[in-house]
């Protein structure tokens, strides 16, 4: 368990419920300190507000969408070269129609823009776009794709031109219609509302064409689609991109606060356009996305495990856990009653609290150093497993440690319930279990396996959080007389080795009528060998410990994208993707949204 507490003293321990409202702020800025991990998108973009413009605010406010554009099968496909031309054929078709459509919006959108160099800027857009059309007429005749400016519109690219065309109209609501448009002002916000609709598919073009771009591999000869990637991962495209970007970031800035949110509004729907967009292109060949595209309820079983702190929480539980305990303890001069478990006072606490943690951290780093081989060996699970006794028996006496200190007593299960119910989770997450856990067209298990001291505290997140309650949580518990923790724990899951002995436990107790494909997901030295074990893991978060011991074990990290366009590359169709364990590879993930994506799909 990692004993992570804030060094920041709570004066006054009333009103809980606000305090610790209060804290949990705190405990956020003290683990992303502590622990390298970045804050959810949300906190980031409020933290960027007065930074950055508008149109970078959005873009990283709806960055899931972009990584769920990027992780459809078209795109993958693209990106590792294997895309059927018939598919690119159909791409391009519908491609044309809606650059036409985007040519005609900057049309309007100059039309309505008062300011000259507003009309000029947006002028220059438009004869990108022109040059963009000509670039798709060079693909025709390349690649003989003759008939495909004549093919008819599929329904996603239509619901997307109407999106457009209606917004660059004055189809808005709030605004008046087409003609009414009586000031220079109202056709000035039509344009920034027209420009709301239209910047986030040139940032996402720019986006996936310089991902594309960095995966190519100069050894492998030529690329089928090296002109399209290079084309949108082009100096002059990513002008292009933040040119549009400023415009709307000129024309906003007169709008009122009611009329910014229309813009949110028309920004993020043009985002999930795109993902329909994408998702919409005809494949006619067998992709490795999305993983449960493979899955048959009759004859496989989806068996996804997660860790809690820090893989599914912003805060380690071990820090919430000692601020209740601290936050509803008596004070030093308080009188307790004889029927009442003995507490220590506030302070005291406090002081064994920072004792713990200061402890804790000190011997966790003395322990890692005293396995760790100095020169980078050849994956071995067995030489990790054995190394990882040491790491495990550290973590036991800790535990002890603090079983014994007593700090853990008198807790009430109400409070702790309270505080599971306001626990921030990772964005995404919850959408993630969600899905699965309600999907009636998949059969899958989801398991959450940690060293977190108390299970109530994480079964209230996550059914407070999602309404989460068929989640099997396997973690060590808490003792009670009369609801009042008697500071002593159930001890079920305290190290790496009683992890993935659960997790071999787990599975052996499935029954053997379907064929179970397990994925891992994990941010610690803790969670290694059930990452290891599984037949897909995926490392999130950016922990350094857990980076120094896999690699100096022999294991290697690859971002989860770029492994999965190595792996379609070499996926040969008619065969399954053959995911499996003990490779030695583990994936890693910046966000939820990777995870959601790459497993489910949109």
């Amino acid at each position: 368990m990692r004993i992570l507490f804030p060094p920041n003293p709570i004066k006054t321990p009333a009103l809980f419920n606000s305090i610790l409202r209060l804290r949990f702020n705190s405990l956020r800025s003290h683990c992303f300190n502590s622990m390298a991990i970045p804050p959810p998108k949300s906190a980031m973009a409020s933290a960027v507000d007065n930074e950055v413009g508008l149109a970078r605010r959005f873009w990283i406010k709806f960055h899931r969408e972009s990584v769920f554009a990027m992780y459809t099968p078209f795109s993958l496909s693209l990106a590792s070269g294997n895309l059927k031309i018939e598919t690119f054929r159909h791409y391009i078709a519908q491609d044309v129609h809606f650059l036409k459509a985007f040519a005609h919006a900057y049309e309007l959108a100059e039309e309505c823009a008062d300011d000259d160099d507003a009309k000029v800027a947006i002028s220059l857009l438009r004869n990108a776009v022109r040059e963009e059309l000509k670039m798709h007429d060079s693909f025709v005749k390349e690649w003989d794709l003759h008939g495909a400016k004549k093919a008819a519109i599929n329904s996603a690219a239509a619901k997307y031109i109407d999106f457009l065309l209606a917004t660059a109209s004055g189809k808005v609501e709030g605004v008046k219609g087409p003609g009414k448009l009586a000031t220079p002002f109202e056709k000035t916000k039509v344009a920034a509302y027209t420009l709301g609709a239209m910047t986030p598919c040139m940032r996402l073009y720019a986006f996936l064409g310089k991902e594309f771009k960095a995966l190519l591999d100069p050894n492998e000869g030529s690329h089928p689609y090296k002109k399209w990637i290079d084309n949108y991962s082009s100096e002059s495209f990513q002008a292009s991109a933040a040119q549009t970007e400023e415009l709307l970031d000129k024309l906003s800035v007169s709008l009122t606060g009611e009329e910014l949110d229309i813009i949110e509004k028309l920004y993020h729907q043009a985002m999930k356009l795109e993902i329909e967009f994408f998702s919409a292109q005809s494949l006619v060949q067998p992709t490795i996305v999305p993983l449960i595209k493979e899955h048959n309820p009759a004859k496989d079983r989806l068996m996804i495990f997660s860790d809690f702190d820090l893989t599914c929480t912003v805060v380690d539980s071990s820090a919430i856990l000692a601020e209740i305990a601290i936050v509803t303890a008596p004070k030093s001069d308080q009188h307790q009653s004889e029927n009442q478990i003995a507490r220590m006072s506030s302070a005291d606490l406090r002081n064994t609290w920072g004792l713990l943690s200061r402890q804790y951290t000190e011997e966790y780093e003395q322990c890692i150093e005293s396995f760790v081989p100095t020169e980078k060996v050849v994956f071995d699970y067995k030489n990790l497993h054995k190394a990882l006794e040491k790491l495990s028996d550290f973590e036991k006496k800790a535990n002890n440690r603090v079983t014994k200190s007593g700090v853990l007593k008198g807790l009430n299960i109400e409070d702790i319930k309270r505080a599971g119910e306001r626990l921030i989770l990772q964005d995404g997450c919850i959408n993630f279990f969600q899905k699965i856990v309600k999907s009636e067209n998949l059969n899958a298990n989801v398991h959450v396996l940690s060293y977190c001291w108390c299970g109530d505290l994480i079964r209230s997140a996550f059914s407070s959080a999602g309404d989460l309650h068929e989640l099997n949580v396997h973690a060590n518990e808490f003792t009670f007389e009369e609801s009042i923790s008697t500071g002593d724990i159930v001890k079920k899951v305290e190290s790496p080795i009683d992890k993935v002995q659960s997790f071999k436990d787990i599975l052996k107790n499935c029954r053997d009528d379907r064929m179970s494909l397990t994925v891992y997901i994990g941010d610690s030295v803790g969670d290694i060998l059930c990452l290891l074990e599984a037949d897909i893991g995926i490392v999130i978060g950016s922990s350094s410990s857990l980076r120094r011991v896999g690699t100096q074990f022999g294991v290697s990290f690859v971002p989860l994208f770029p492994g999965l366009v190595k792996k379609e590359k070499e996926f040969i169709e008619g065969r399954s993707s053959n995911w499996k364990g003990l490779t030695g590879i583990l994936y890693t993930a910046s966000s939820w949204a990777e995870i959601h994506a790459f497993i489910l799909g949109y």
